[in-house]
């Protein structure tokens, strides 16, 4: 029998939030690849409108079966998404330099994105048998670092340091919702402490530069620091109101770099001003608050510990997207969610967002 409350509990402004975010980004690739006229682009919006399609399919049929069955597959959606990343540098397609991307005929699928729902699936299965009240311990903490270790090397390998990271901030951010032992706290922080100073020297000469240009762009503007100067410019020129839809003289000019991608934001920024990106934010911080609402809904420890992880997935994407395009952080390969153009992207942070939806629909239902 269909039970009711799965409707009752059903989160209808999530629904229409995700809706809404997804019809905001089709609009402004829309605006970023034909506001200066014709040209390879100009077609990717139709692209970015069956790729909303396609994950509108998947996210209800994320919610149509609970949210308890991933508990046991999960490691089975693990081990394909680690087996695709192990392909990624043997098949792998290349594009600019980077080779992050497999050609399956119909798409191309960058197995990095659907990796990092694969990792929160496992940390939230780990984390839900093995919480402690005291919080865990360090031998506690070796297997979670290791599901998150694996793909975190074979994505930062690629090179791919942005997607890396968010698997690294997602699993920390995880770990420290369901509480370390005091401590291993202290003993974790003295040893970051040590090692995080040692990394500078395990960069590549390009990624120092990139975090040296954070200081000072203008002293290779043509170069390195373009990318920043460019999107800063796009930001501080659309001031209060901006200069109107398909206005902005950057987006126009193709001055400003991966407008429809990465660098979405600051054609926003650049059209609408200070009041249309803080709309933005606004509707991501209320997208945001919906997820830590449900998790704190859940009766379940898995499907709480679930959302949490979706939730981070989504926050530490758009601050570090937000941060990149005002020059507050470095230039990685950081999509917006629900914002910015690509289709493996958009199809995992919608299914990501289906399994908030799920878990918002069984949250009576205790473990």
């Amino acid at each position: 029998m269909f039970d009711r409350r799965l409707i009752e509990y059903f989160d209808w402004w999530l629904l229409a939030l995700t809706l809404l975010l997804g019809a905001v980004g089709i609009f402004l690739i829309y605006s970023a690849v034909n506001a200066g006229g014709g040209s390879s682009l100009s077609g990717l919006y139709v692209r970015q409108i069956c790729w909303f399609s396609a994950g509108m399919v998947l996210m209800v049929l994320s919610f149509v079966f609970s949210y308890k069955r991933l508990y046991w597959i999960s490691p089975f959606v693990y081990a394909g998404c680690v087996l695709l990343l192990l392909l990624v540098p043997v098949i792998g397609k290349s594009i600019g330099g980077s080779t992050r991307w497999l050609d399956l005929g119909l798409f191309v699928l960058q197995p990095s994105e659907p990796a990092k729902l694969a990792v929160i699936l496992m940390l939230a299965r780990y984390y839900a048998r093995h919480a402690k009240p005291e919080g865990l311990r360090l031998q506690d903490l070796i297997p979670g670092a290791l599901i998150a270790g694996v793909p975190f090397v074979l994505i930062a390998g690629q090179p791919d340091l942005g997607t890396a990271g968010i698997i690294g901030l997602v699993a920390a951010t995880m770990t420290l919702f369901v509480k370390i032992e005091r401590k291993t706290l202290l003993f974790l922080f003295a040893l970051a402490f040590v090692v995080l100073p040692m990394s500078w020297y395990v960069l590549e000469e390009y990624q120092r530069t990139r975090i040296l240009m954070l200081f000072s762009p203008e002293s290779d503007a043509l170069g390195a620091g373009y990318h920043i100067l460019q999107s800063k410019i796009a930001v501080g020129s659309g001031m209060l109101h901006g200069k109107g839809y398909m206005e902005g003289t950057q987006n126009i000019l193709a001055f400003l770099p991966e407008q429809h991608t990465d660098f979405i934001f600051s054609v926003l920024a650049e059209e609408f001003g200070f009041i249309g990106s803080i709309g933005l934010l606004v509707l991501l911080l209320l997208l945001i608050a919906f997820g830590l609402n449900i998790a704190d809904a859940c009766r379940d420890a898995y499907g709480t510990i679930l959302a949490v992880g979706i939730t981070s997935m989504i926050f530490w994407q758009s601050v570090i997207n937000v941060g990149m395009v005002m020059g507050l952080m470095p230039v990685v390969g950081m999509p917006l969610p629900l914002i910015s153009y690509g289709g493996s992207s958009l199809i995992t942070v919608m299914l990501s967002l289906g399994l908030l939806l799920n878990i918002s629909m069984r949250r009576f239902v205790a473990s």
